[in-house]
C-alpha cells in the first residue's frame, strides 16, 4: 500500500469515528442514564497509533527486516457476553525502512471489566501483505509485496473516559506478539544484475506491536431501564364520602421510544371504569371503609416492559347533623304562644328536614322555626319541646328546650269587713235596747251574713261612761254592762228575727267610748283583730226581750 492509500485509510477511519460517535449518542439515549459504574459495552471500535518492531530475515538471502516505527491500528470487537467476544483487527505500517506491512486478523477476545478500567487479551489469525526488506547495497532491491499468514497474541488495558456518558475510552496500551510467514518463491543463490527486484526465499517474522488510541463504545449489557408506574387519587382532594366519584391518575415513566403503553385497572370493591391512564370509581354503593385500586401498564411482554401501581383510598361515613333548640319567650302565661327556633347543621352540608314535638299544648311548623300554643295548659306547667332534624341519609339529631307556664296569681287573703254600726243614744230609758231605727242596719248585716254562709260575725258593744245612783247612794260605773248588753241584744235580734245561726256570731265589748254596737264580717280564712276587744260572757248577760219596739217614743 502506498502512502496515499494509507492517507485514504486514515480518512475512512475519521469517517468511522464520526459515525461511531453518532451511534454512541443514539445508544446513550436508548440505554438511559449512566451510573458511576457503567455496564460493559456491547461493541468497541478502536483507532490508534501502532509501533511495529520487526525481528527476522528473508532466508536464504539473509537480509533482515528492521523495525517499522509508524503505523495505524483499527479494530472492532463485538461481545457475546460481558467477558467473551470476537474481534477483527487491522494494522497498516506503510513505507518504512523495510517498505510496508498491512495485516488483517480475526479471533476471540476476552476482557475483565472493572470500575473504570478493562483488561483484555486476544488471540487472532489472519493474512498479511508485506514487502521488502530493502537492501543497503546496489546488488538487489526489495522483495515485491506478497501475501502471507499471520498470528497475533496479546492484550492490554482500556480506561473508560467519563465524558459523554462514557461514550469514549482510552486504550492505555496494547502489546501484541505478531508472527508472520511469507513465501517469496524460489531462492536466488546466483548474483543477479543490478535492479533485480526479487531475492526469493521465505520470511518467518516475529515482531512486537505496541498500540494506543481511542475507543468508541456501543451498546450495553445493562438491561433497559424498567418501566415504572405510579398512581394517585387526584379527585376529590379531601375526604371521600359515599357517593363521591373518585378519579385515579396513573403516570408511566421510562417508556421506551416507539412503544405505546396500554393500561388496565382493578378494584377490590366497587365498579371501576377506565380507557387510559385515568380511572374512576363511583362510591355510591360502597360502605365506609378502606379500599384498594390496582393499575397495570405494559409496553410489551418482557418483564421490564410491565409495571403495576397500587393506591389505597378510604370512604368516610357522613357525619350526623347537630341541632340547637331554643324558645322565645321561655316563660308565658297560659294561652300565650312561644316561638321555637331550631338551628341544624350538617358537617357535609346535606339537606335537612325539621320536626317538633311538645309534652303539652300543640306545636306547628316544619322549618327552622315553629310555634308552640299553650292554650288550655294549666298554670305552673313546664312544657318540654323537642327539636328534631334529619338529613337525606337518614341521620338524625335532637335537642330539647322548655317553656314554663306562669303560675296563676294567688287570691288575696280574705280580710274582715266592717259593716254598719247601730247607735243606742236615742232611748235614754232603755239605752241597750235595739230600736226600729236600727232595723235597716240589721237587715244589711243579715243580708251579708246570708250571702257568705261560711262567714262569721263579730259584734262589739261600746258604751260611753255613765253614772247612776245606787240604793246606798254610791256611784257605779256600768259602762261595761251596757256595752255587753248592746252586743248581746243585737245578736239576739239577728238570731231570732233573721235566722242567723248563733254559732256564727261572737260578741265582744270594746273601748270606742260611744253608745254603739259595731259589726264586723269575718269571711272564711280571715282573722279578727281582737286588739281592745273583750269577749262577753253571754251566760252572765240577759238579753232584753226581743219584742220589737216599733212605736217607740222618746
Amino acid at each position: 500500500m502506498s502512502y496515499s492509500q494509507f492517507r485514504n485509510l486514515g480518512r475512512l477511519l475519521a469517517v468511522a469515528c464520526a459515525v461511531s460517535m453518532g451511534g454512541v449518542a443514539l445508544n446513550a439515549q436508548t440505554t438511559g442514564t449512566a451510573s458511576s459504574a457503567p455496564s460493559p459495552s456491547r461493541a468497541d471500535l478502536f483507532m490508534g497509533y501502532s509501533y511495529f518492531g520487526a525481528h527476522g530475515a528473508v532466508k536464504p538471502a539473509g537480509i533482515s527486516y528492521s523495525s517499522v516505527n509508524e503505523g495505524a491500528a483499527l479494530s472492532g470487537a463485538y461481545y457475546f457476553t460481558k467477558y467473551v467476544g470476537a474481534e477483527v483487527l487491522g494494522f497498516a505500517n506503510p513505507n518504512g525502512q523495510n517498505d510496508g506491512l498491512y495485516a488483517g486478523y480475526a479471533g476471540p477476545i476476552f476482557r475483565a471489566p472493572m470500575q473504570d478500567f478493562t483488561l483484555f487479551a486476544h488471540g487472532l489469525a489472519g493474512g498479511v501483505r508485506i514487502g521488502g526488506p530493502n537492501t543497503s547495497g546496489p546488488a538487489f532491491e526489495q522483495e515485491p509485496y506478497r501475501w502471507g499468514a499471520g498470528l497475533v497474541v496479546g492484550g492490554g488495558m482500556d480506561y473508560n473516559l467519563p465524558f459523554f456518558n462514557h461514550m469514549f475510552g482510552l486504550r492505555v496500551f496494547e502489546a501484541d506478539y505478531r508472527y508472520t510467514h511469507v513465501d517469496y518463491g524460489p531462492a536466488l543463490t546466483v548474483p543477479q544484475p543490478a535492479n533485480t527486484s526479487a531475492l526469493g526465499g521465505r520470511a518467518n517474522l516475529g515482531a512486537a506491536e505496541l498500540s494506543t488510541g481511542i475507543l468508541f463504545h456501543y451498546g450495553s449489557f445493562a438491561p433497559p431501564v424498567p418501566l415504572a408506574y405510579s398512581c394517585a387519587v387526584t379527585q376529590p382532594t379531601g375526604t371521600i364520602y359515599p357517593g363521591d366519584v373518585i378519579t385515579i391518575t396513573g403516570t408511566a415513566t421510562n417508556v421506551m421510544a416507539k412503544k405505546t403503553p396500554t393500561y388496565s385497572w382493578t378494584a377490590d370493591s366497587g365498579p371501576i371504569s377506565s380507557t387510559s391512564s385515568v380511572a374512576s370509581i363511583d362510591t355510591k354503593t360502597l360502605a365506609a371503609g378502606s379500599y384498594t385500586v390496582k393499575g397495570h401498564v405494559m409496553t410489551g411482554n418482557k418483564p421490564y416492559e410491565m409495571a403495576d401501581c397500587t393506591v389505597p383510598f378510604t370512604v368516610t361515613a357522613f357525619q350526623p347533623p347537630t341541632i340547637g333548640c331554643s324558645a322565645n319567650p321561655s316563660n308565658v302565661n297560659s294561652g300565650d304562644p312561644s316561638t321555637i327556633t331550631a338551628s341544624g347543621v350538617s358537617p357535609q352540608n346535606r339537606p335537612l328536614t325539621y320536626s317538633y314535638s311538645a309534652s303539652a299544648g300543640s306545636i306547628s311548623g316544619n322549618t327552622s322555626t315553629a310555634t308552640l300554643s299553650t292554650t288550655g295548659v294549666a298554670p305552673g306547667t313546664t312544657i318540654s319541646v323537642t327539636c328534631n332534624v334529619v338529613d337525606d341519609k337518614g341521620q338524625t339529631a335532637s335537642q330539647q328546650t322548655t317553656v314554663s307556664i306562669n303560675a296563676a296569681k294567688a287570691a288575696p287573703a280574705p280580710t274582715t269587713q266592717a259593716l254598719c254600726t247601730i247607735s243606742f243614744d236615742r232611748d235614754k230609758h232603755r239605752p241597750t235596747r235595739v230600736d226600729n231605727e236600727a232595723k235597716a242596719c240589721l237587715d244589711d248585716i243579715a243580708l251579708n251574713a246570708q250571702r257568705q254562709a261560711d262567714a262569721k260575725l263579730a259584734i262589739t258593744g261600746n258604751s260611753a261612761p255613765v253614772e247612776v245612783r245606787g240604793r246606798k247612794g254610791k256611784k257605779e260605773d256600768e259602762t261595761t254592762k251596757y256595752a255587753a248588753e248592746r252586743a248581746v241584744n243585737e245578736k239576739a235580734y239577728l238570731v231570732e228575727e233573721k235566722g242567723i245561726d248563733a254559732s256564727r256570731i261572737s260578741v265582744y265589748t270594746g273601748t270606742a267610748g260611744t253608745d254603739t254596737a259595731a259589726t264586723t264580717l269575718i269571711p272564711a280564712g280571715a282573722t279578727l283583730d281582737s286588739t281592745g276587744l273583750t269577749p262577753v260572757d253571754e251566760s252572765a248577760v240577759k238579753a232584753v226581750p226581743r219584742t220589737p219596739v216599733m212605736k217607740h217614743k222618746k
